[in-house]
């Protein structure tokens, strides 16, 4: 019999048992990953997915999502719309059936969706249960039906509003307050991800319209992925002109390729399995590897490009500057996780393996030109590694030699525990100083840079790893770097970037964080990144003195302490704060602001670096141009 802790046995009246929506309202974590940002979005990706299965099934073309004043959101397609019959195993309306119970739906028999993406039955109704309220309009049999719903509850029974020409589903919904943080939609995010599918179904129209701003935009990619990889690469330089692309189908799977190399020095990969964004990968990004790297070093032996004495290239090198889009669609997918973001069926690597080796083979025979271009940038960067690997070697030893010495600028702290220790990399010596002496020498390590670090988009590993500033880095960190990486290693559980609060600074903010996001993202993703925020004014009132983040702040401020006499000092840099001020403002946890950083969407990160970093100018002018207005400090 079952016992609690204390040894006392359960008695049937104390099992809770959750029924229809109750659990998702519960726990709703569990069906949507989180209640913040994340998963405020996900709600409305799970009704879209609904609509894509719609397009997936040939029925559907057109979808248009509105973000509406007061946060809803409404979601139209000219789908087929859900059926609006009585259910035989529930009594119940079909539309209500699939609104209201968990793993109700279409996915779940193939005769309706050969693939499909979504939560396979659980997404529009979890989506009913975390909604204040909820309704779904249905255009079918010459009709259009409507019903209501709140918190997952109908309100009414499905009844007919009026006649239809067409058919279709139109879901309207708003978060519910009482579940999420917050419910105000970032049209940004929103914007990527609509933008995503429209690349992975070719044809289907997209539209985002955002009501709270008047922002409208239409997504529409006859050439699918094929041009999805056209936009990523847009402010890149390309090494051949043509994007190779090809479809094809083995076993009920099929498997879709995009890919086009450029000249930078890191790999973007992006896989999808039934229209999910596979983060984590899986099966299908392994069997793309695996042929990659097979066929280019075959290609490679039979025409000499690499010499019996060469070793193989490994695959970091065949994939240096590869810009590719894989696309999946199979029947039955796996994936590991709740949120999906890996996928698992051990049978799509073989399909992928031979599908793309038999067709990077024959390119590569017909495209000599191309070839050898690809052969190239290769066998240069795995020259590049393998210096960089005897630029780690000889680290390696001289650490050893010095008995592990830690950089001489960096101010260590005395715990070792990285549950509470964090260090700050402060831009100059000066507010290095000033730190030093302000910190809390018990948790708290100061590593000051002298000047801006290099920019790691235009340069390989080997000559990155030549900048002292960025060897301090490491060796303070203690994981390595690049393919040695080991996050358990991490010698800190923040890292916080602390620089001035002007141009100069904002720009050594990019460089470091383009330095994480390229070599170390994990730490990134693991949410060890922070961005200390200094106050920019000082407000003097006799003996009083007041601090304010931003020119909204200090006119609250300012009202705050009335009329009377005053001075204002608006603060250039961390050096012309002494240590207290520091302290108190910039570095004291019960005061302090910290700026945590994330990685929403990798690709958009991407977009950004290759933006702000790249070659390419006129790319950047326009970035700084349209988000010029929402820059805070500027500093002319």
């Amino acid at each position: 019999m079952a016992k609690d802790n204390n040894g006392r046995v359960y008695t049937a009246e104390e099992i809770q048992v959750l029924t229809g929506l109750e659990p998702v309202r519960k726990r709703p974590g569990m069906y949507i990953g989180s209640t913040g940002e994340k998963g405020l979005h996900h709600l409305v990706y799970e009704v879209v997915d609904n609509s894509i299965d719609e397009a997936l099934a040939g029925v559907c073309d057109t979808i248009n999502v509105i973000i509406g004043k007061d946060n809803s959101i409404t979601v139209e397609d000219n789908g087929s719309g859900i059926p609006v019959e009585i259910h035989p195993q529930t009594g119940k309306s079909t539309v209500e059936t699939v609104l209201t119970i968990l793993h109700a739906g279409g996915k779940f028999n193939n005769s309706a969706y050969k693939v499909s993406g979504g939560l396979h039955g659980v997404g529009v109704s979890v989506v009913n249960a975390l909604s204040e309220w909820l309704i779904a309009k249905v255009r079918r049999n010459g009709k259009e039906y409507m019903q209501k719903f709140e918190r997952g509850i109908p309100v009414t029974e499905l009844e007919v509003i009026g006649d239809a020409d067409d058919t279709g589903t139109t879901i309207s919904f708003k978060p519910d307050k009482e579940i999420f943080n917050s419910i105000e939609f970032n049209y940004n995010t929103l914007q990527y991800r609509l933008r995503e599918m429209s690349f992975l179904n070719k044809g289907v129209k997209i539209t985002l319209e955002d009501k709270r701003t008047g922002t409208k935009e239409v997504f529409h990619y006859e050439g699918g992925i094929k041009s999805f990889v056209e936009y990523l690469n847009r402010d890149k330089n390309p090494l051949h002109k043509e994007i190779l692309y090809f479809e094809d189908t083995k076993d009920n799977t099929v498997v879709e390729l995009a890919l086009q190399y450029t000249d930078s020095y890191s790999e973007n990969i992006y896989t999808f399995a039934n229209n999910i964004n596979t983060e984590e990968g899986g099966s299908h990004l392994s069997g793309l590897r695996s042929a990659l790297t097979k066929a280019i070093n075959d290609y490679g032996r039979k025409y000499n490009y690499l010499k019996d004495k060469d070793e193989n290239l490994q695959g970091e090198d065949v994939r240096e500057g590869l810009t590719a889009v894989l696309s999946v669609k199979l029947t039955e997918p796996q994936f590991e996780g709740q949120t999906k973001t890996k996928l698992g069926n051990s049978e799509v690597k073989g399909i992928v393996e031979s599908i793309v080796y038999d067709y990077l083979n024959s390119y590569l025979e017909e495209h000599p030109n191309e070839a050898r271009i690809i052969l190239e940038k290769a066998i240069s960067a795995s020259r590049a590694r393998e210096a960089a690997r005897r630029a780690r070697e000889i680290s390696r030893k001289r650490s050893i030699l010095d008995n592990v010495t830690l950089p001489g600028k960096l101010a260590d702290c005395q715990e070792d525990d990285i549950e509470v220790t964090e260090i700050f990399i402060v831009e100059g010596d000066s507010a290095g100083g000033s730190a030093k002496q302000g910190r809390d020498r018990k948790n708290q390590a100061i590593l000051p840079l002298r000047g801006k670090i290099m920019n790691v988009e235009k340069a390989r590993l080997d000559k990155i790893l030549d900048y002292e500033e960025i060897r301090a880095m490491i060796a303070a960190f203690g994981t390595g770097i690049g393919k040695d990486f080991d996050l358990e290693k991490l010698r800190y559980g923040k890292i916080i970037i602390m620089t001035d609060a002007d141009v100069d600074g904002a720009h050594i903010r990019t460089l470091l964080l383009t330095f994480f996001y390229r070599y170390m993202r994990k730490l990134i993703e693991n949410g060890n990144v922070y961005i200390a925020q200094p106050p920019l004014y000082k407000v003097s009132k006799g003996k009083s003195e007041y601090y304010a983040y931003s020119d909204e702040e200090l006119e609250k401020l300012l009202n705050e302490i009335g009329r009377g006499n005053y001075t204002i000092q608006r603060y250039k840099g961390l050096g012309e704060m002494n240590p207290e001020q520091l302290w108190e403002t910039t570095m004291n946890p019960e005061n302090r602001i910290l700026l945590k950083v994330s990685i929403e969407d990798a690709k958009a990160a991407d977009e950004i670096f290759t933006t702000l970093m790249g070659d390419k100018v006129k790319p950047r002018r326009d970035f700084i141009e349209r988000n010029a207005k929402l820059v805070r400090n500027l500093d002319i």
